[in-house]
């Protein structure tokens, strides 16, 4: 008996079941006990296989995506942002504007919520099963740029059409030259109409000619993120610069009330 046992986890490690082997042992003295068919023993093995594997899926998307571990839908103070984002949000974390290929661009001033908006989303996405990547937008630029310089670009567009959706946070910070702007206009021309990519901007779009230098260039990457998105206008007032009046009346209070007891 042991040396069938020893057998049946050799295999079982062989078919890649983990948890499958992990708990067949233990599976097996509950359906004696409750005197299960061999049908209903598999049925709950495979069930806990399935479960267990969906899990370890969405722990590795996760890791591979870059995205802010605390910049959650669960940290997001809703009650910060306008209402029509509010309205939009949950039917954005549903995903389907990935399926269509769809964009999501988020404008605002620094401060108003935008990064942490856009990678809530991210990570809803990630619990059903998208491919995601976060990233600056300076770095996905330097990323491209060193791989046309090695004559590998098409490659690494190719590793980068993997991802269901690609974020890019502050593409307004980021002033190119005229090379970095041309990797940067190809990543967005090759998403187009076949992948989403999701882009925090504290530019308007008249201010994009910043970014793409040209009257010509900048309308194109306009058209192709404008096609097919949605637009989240981030307003209201700073959320680091309330926090940061909120640390100083505590630290003041904090204070006085130090002076009180002296």
């Amino acid at each position: 008996m042991t040396d069938c046992a020893d057998k049946l986890a050799v295999l079982l490690r062989t078919l890649k079941l983990p948890s499958f082997s992990a708990q067949h042992e233990e599976v097996a003295c509950m359906a004696e006990r409750e005197g299960w068919s061999f049908s209903r023993y598999l049925l709950q093995l495979a069930e806990v296989e399935t479960s267990d594997r969906s899990v370890r899926r969405i722990e590795r998307l996760l890791k591979q995506s870059g995205l802010p571990m605390d910049k959650t839908l669960a940290t997001l103070d809703l009650k910060r942002f306008p209402a029509k984002v509010r309205r939009v949000l949950p039917t954005l974390c549903e995903g389907d504007f990935v399926r269509r290929a769809e964009n999501v661009l988020a404008f605002g001033l620094p401060g108003r919520g935008k990064t942490h908006c856009v990678s809530a989303i991210g990570h809803e996405l990630v619990q059903r099963g998208h491919h995601v990547l976060f990233t600056k937008t300076f770095a996905i630029v330097q990323l491209l740029l060193a791989a046309k310089r090695e004559l590998r670009l098409e490659q690494e567009l190719k590793r980068l059409d993997r991802f269901d959706v690609v974020i890019l946070d502050d593409i307004g910070y980021v002033q190119q030259d005229r090379e970095e702007m041309e990797v940067l206009f190809t990543l967005l021309a090759e998403r187009y109409e076949r992948r989403s990519v999701m882009i925090t901007s504290n530019l308007v779009f008249s201010q994009w000619d910043r970014i793409f230098k040209d009257a010509m260039t900048t309308a194109a990457a306009i058209d192709r993120v404008v096609h097919h998105s949605v637009i989240l206008e981030m307003t209201g007032k700073s959320i680091r610069g309330e926090q940061a009046k909120a640390r100083n009346a505590d630290a003041s209070a904090g204070d006085s009330d130090l002076s009180n007891e002296e």
